[in-house]
C-alpha cells in the first residue's frame, strides 16, 4: 500500500513523541510531590501583602487593563525596519499570547500616513460610479443595516518578509508578528452596495481610507459580494483608531493592504484602477524580473509560537509546544511538527474553534531532555493546500519579493534552552 506522503516519515518517531509526551507528565507529578515533602514554601505557607489589605474599590478602574505583572507584553517595532514612524508597522507578541483571539491591545499596525482620529459623527463613506443612486451614509445610517458578527485573521502580505534571501529577524513577534485575529462586527458590504443599486458593468471596487495617505486599492466585485464586511467593531467594543476607527473594511482571507481603515469612499467602476498599491507596491517581483500581481489570497502558513526566541525552554521533562496556523482558502484541516528538522513528523493537537479564514491553535505535549531541537510546523487546509517550505518557494519565486512568504519557519533550541532563527537546508 502506497504511504501517505504526508503522514509522520517514521512511525518509531511517532511512538517516541508520544511516549516522551506520557512518561513526561508522570515527571511532573512526581516533581510536585517531591516539592510538597520538601521545605515549605513561604508563597503558599506564609501571609502576603495582598491577603491583608484591601484592593482598588470597583470605580478605581472604570476600563480595565491587564495586570501590571504583564506590561512586557506589548506590540514592537523595529526602528530601522522603514523611513518613518508614521508609515510603518508594529508587531502581535503572538508568543505570549495563547487561545486565537488577540486583544484589540495588542493588535499590529501599519500605517502609511499615521493614525487618522475621526470623530464618528463628522465621518461619511461614500458609494459612487457605476450605481444607480450615489449615496453618502452616516455611521449612525450603516448602523441602521442588518448586522453580523465573523471571526477572521487579517494578515499583512509582507508578514515574514525579512525572510526571504535567510534568517534575519529573531523572535515569531518580529518574523511572524504582522498577523492578527478578531471578531468583526459590522454590515455586509453586500448589503450597502444594494442600496445603491449595481450597474451590469460593475467589476470592481476602489476603497478609498479618510487618512493623509489616501490608501486605496482595487477590490473585484465577486470578493465583495461574497464575505466582506463594512466593520465598526472588534471582539465587542469600537474600532480601535489604530484599527481604522469609526470604520473599515473587511476583506476575510486577503492581503491586509486591501483592509482599507477609516474608510470614506467606496467608488464602483468596470476595471482595476492600477493604483500604488498594486503596482510599485504589494506585487510579487520574479527572479526573471517580472511581477506577479494581483496575488490577494494569504496562502496556508503556520508559525510555533513557543518554544521559540521570545520564550525559551525553562525546563527539562514535560513541556507542551504551541503554535499557531491559518488560511486565506478556508479553514485548517491539520498541522504537522517536527523536533528533529524534519526527520520525523508528528500531527498537532488542534484545539478549537477551527474556523475558515481564522487562527487556529495547536499544541503538542513533549519531553525535553537538553539536547538541540530543530523545530518546524507544517500547515495543511481543507482544499489540500500544503505550507511549503522556504527553499521549495524561493525554486518558484527567487529572493526579490518581500510579500507573500509563508514558508515553514525553524527555530534551532540549544542546549540552554534559548532559541534563534535559522533554516534548515
Amino acid at each position: 500500500m502506497k504511504k501517505d506522503p504526508m503522514e509522520p516519515s517514521s512511525a518509531n518517531g511517532r511512538r517516541r513523541f508520544l511516549k516522551g509526551g506520557l512518561a513526561a507528565l508522570g515527571g511532573v507529578a512526581a516533581t510536585s510531590v517531591a516539592a510538597r515533602a520538601g521545605t515549605p514554601d513561604p508563597a503558599i505557607m506564609e501571609k502576603q501583602e495582598w491577603n491583608q489589605a484591601l484592593g482598588d474599590g470597583v470605580a478605581a478602574r472604570p476600563y480595565g487593563m491587564p495586570s501590571q505583572f504583564e506590561k512586557h507584553v506589548v506590540r514592537r517595532d523595529v526602528e530601522w525596519l522603514t523611513a518613518s514612524r508614521e508609515s510603518s508597522v508594529n508587531f502581535t507578541p503572538l508568543h505570549e499570547l495563547d487561545g486565537i483571539i488577540t486583544p484589540n491591545g495588542l493588535c499590529f499596525e501599519r500605517h502609511h500616513g499615521g493614525i487618522a482620529e475621526i470623530p464618528p459623527e463628522q465621518h461619511r463613506l461614500m458609494i459612487n460610479g457605476l450605481v444607480d443612486r450615489e449615496l453618502v451614509f452616516t455611521m449612525d445610517d450603516l448602523k441602521r443595516f442588518p448586522r453580523v458578527n465573523r471571526i477572521f485573521f487579517l494578515e499583512c502580505a509582507a508578514n515574514s518578509g525579512m525572510e526571504w534571501r535567510g534568517a534575519q529577524l529573531n523572535g515569531c513577534q518580529f518574523t511572524h508578528g504582522m498577523v492578527h485575529c478578531v471578531q468583526y462586527s459590522g454590515v455586509l458590504l453586500k448589503t450597502v452596495l444594494e442600496e445603491a443599486g449595481l450597474k451590469t458593468n460593475a467589476k470592481w471596487l476602489m476603497p478609498e481610507g479618510a487618512d493623509s495617505s489616501g490608501m486605496n486599492r482595487s477590490v473585484p466585485i465577486e470578493k465583495a459580494l461574497d464575505d466582506c464586511m463594512l466593520a465598526f467593531s472588534m471582539n465587542g467594543e469600537a474600532l480601535r483608531p489604530e484599527q481604522g476607527y469609526p470604520l473599515r473594511l473587511v476583506v476575510p482571507g486577503w492581503e491586509g493592504n486591501m483592509w482599507v481603515k477609516w474608510l470614506r469612499r467606496i467608488e464602483v467602476g468596470d476595471q482595476p484602477w492600477h493604483t500604488r498599491e498594486e503596482t510599485s507596491k504589494y506585487t510579487d517581483l520574479l527572479a526573471d524580473g517580472k511581477a506577479r500581481r494581483f496575488t490577494w489570497v494569504m496562502d496556508a502558513k503556520s508559525v510555533v509560537t513557543n518554544p521559540s526566541p521570545q520564550a525559551p525552554l525553562r525546563y527539562k521533562g514535560a513541556n507542551v509546544l504551541s503554535g499557531l496556523a491559518w488560511s486565506g482558502r478556508g479553514a485548517i484541516k491539520r498541522v504537522d511538527v517536527t523536533l528533529d528538522g524534519g526527520k520525523n513528523w508528528v500531527s498537532a493537537d488542534i484545539q478549537g474553534p477551527v474556523l475558515p479564514k481564522c487562527l487556529t491553535r495547536f499544541y503538542l505535549p513533549f519531553e525535553w531532555d537538553g539536547k538541540p531541537l530543530l523545530i518546524q510546523s507544517r500547515a495543511i487546509d481543507d482544499t489540500g493546500y500544503v505550507q511549503p517550505t522556504k527553499n521549495e518557494l524561493r525554486q518558484v519565486r527567487g529572493t526579490n519579493s518581500i510579500y507573500h512568504n509563508n514558508g515553514i519557519q525553524t527555530w534551532h533550541v540549544r542546549e540552554n534552552g534559548e532559541a534563534e532563527n535559522v533554516e534548515v537546508s
